[in-house]
């Protein structure tokens, strides 16, 4: 069954605590927050999702996708080693600065559902203008970092932001929201690929749409858990269109996905190994996702928690052989 509205609060009657509750309810348990961060520094880091990496590694991996892909066609260089730790850094900064913002826009659903009313806003933790000033920190750290990757890379993130902008209120005027978080998620393919390139191409505009299928794969199973109190409070997904045909709607996204990317392969690859190794880790892609539709009950929120987290491996299979495609 879903999550419940009925579940215990960690508010008192009065309004929350000033130390709100000690963890946040769907983080991973005995996360390195909890266990090693200052009691000072938590609630910042949980604001910015530290204590759950699943989605710093999503939004990073596509930026590996791209630079693979970049080496494939034009040969490696040694910036791409600057290019894959700015992608890392970048990937931790503005998925903390995405998050907080997503926090501040949802403050009030956020208290009204279970799995989200510990986190740090809607707990008295953190203030609104607290939340603001942390967004506006990260958000030029993260900046600085772009600024080393050339203009083409600048100006695609820079256009980014929209999309950041946009995407904690699509939920509330489309079924779809899935599709806006994968046009934001995706976004480092193309930066990545024009950091070493210095422009755009076929292959990297068909691992972004990939990306994007991907994306409305793994945050519809993600969805499932919040899909009853969804429901009540008026929040619209993926999960709740696709009800039932859910395993279907899946298979097709999954089938998608990894035929964009077999093509965005082909597209850097011509020929030759590199083509070769692509393939493999397309391969071992849709061998993953194929997976995760064997397991994947939707009434099952715990199970579907996992298989979400499990995409970091089906991306890293990809990244992978990418990067052994382009060293060839």
């Amino acid at each position: 069954m879903g999550r419940s509205l009925m579940q215990t609060d960690h508010r008192t009657p009065e309004g929350p605590t000033p130390e709100g509750p000690s963890t946040v309810a769907d983080a991973p348990p005995d996360n390195w927050v909890d266990r090693h961060a200052p009691p000072d520094w938590r609630p910042w880091l949980r604001l910015s999702r530290a204590d759950r990496p699943i989605g710093t590694w999503l939004l990073l991996l596509p930026c590996w996708w791209g630079i693979g892909l970049a080496m494939i066609a034009d040969g490696p260089e040694w910036r791409d080693l600057w290019i894959a730790v700015a992608c890392g850094v970048g990937a931790v900064l503005m998925r903390g600065a995405g998050c907080t913002w997503n926090d501040i826009t949802d403050r009030d659903i956020d208290d009204k559902v279970a799995r989200t009313r510990s986190r740090p806003i809607p707990s008295g933790q953190v203030t609104v203008r607290g939340a603001l000033v942390w967004l506006v920190a990260q958000s030029l750290a993260g900046f600085a970092i772009l600024l080393t990757l050339g203009g083409a890379a600048i100006a695609l993130g820079v256009a980014s932001l929209a999309l950041v902008a946009i995407y904690p209120f699509a939920k509330r005027f489309t079924w779809w929201p899935q599709v806006f978080l994968g046009l934001a998620f995706n976004w480092g393919v193309l930066l990545a690929w024009a950091a070493h390139m210095g422009n755009l191409a076929p292959a990297p505009v068909l691992a972004y749409l990939s990306g994007i299928a991907w994306t409305i794969f793994y945050d519809t199973i993600y969805a499932h858990q919040d899909a009853e109190d969804d429901a009540l409070i008026g929040v619209k997904s993926t999960a709740r269109l696709f009800g039932r045909d859910t395993p279907r709607w899946l298979a097709g996204f999954a089938a998608a996905s990894v035929l964009l990317l077999g093509l965005a392969v082909m597209a850097a690859a011509p020929a030759g190994l590199g083509l070769t190794l692509g393939l493999l880790g397309v391969a071992g892609f849709a061998a993953h996702l194929a997976w995760q539709l064997w397991r994947f009950d939707m009434t099952d929120s715990a199970g579907c928690l996992r298989l979400f987290r499990s995409n970091r491996d089906a991306g890293l299979v990809v990244a992978l052989f990418l990067a052994l495609a382009g060293l060839v």
